[in-house]
C-alpha cells in the first residue's frame, strides 16, 4: 500500500444559486474587473489515503465524494490531483 494525497474541488452545480459567488463577482466588478462573467465559490478538500495505485486511490476518493464529501443534488466535484504523499 502507498499513501496518496488527493486534491478535490467541490463547487455548486451550474444553475444552482450561489449567493457567495454572486457577491464575489459583484465585488470584483465594483473593483474594476468588468471582464469577470461568473464566479463559483466552493471548497478545496485534501484527502490522504492508502491504496495500491493512483487509479485505486482516485476510485476510492470518487466514492468518498459521491457518498459524503459532495452533495449529489447541488454540487459537482473534480479530483484535481492524485499524488504520492
Amino acid at each position: 500500500m502507498t499513501r496518496f494525497r488527493c486534491a478535490i474541488h467541490i463547487v455548486p452545480r451550474r444553475g444552482i444559486l450561489d449567493p457567495q459567488g454572486k457577491a464575489v463577482a459583484d465585488a470584483l466588478h465594483s473593483l474594476g474587473f468588468a471582464d469577470v462573467s461568473d464566479v463559483r465559490v466552493g471548497r478545496h478538500v485534501i484527502v490522504e489515503t492508502e491504496a495500491t495505485s493512483a487509479d485505486a486511490a482516485r476510485a476510492r476518493v470518487t466514492a468518498m465524494c459521491e457518498k459524503l464529501l459532495a452533495n449529489p443534488v447541488t454540487e459537482d466535484f473534480e479530483i484535481a490531483s492524485v499524488e504520492h504523499a
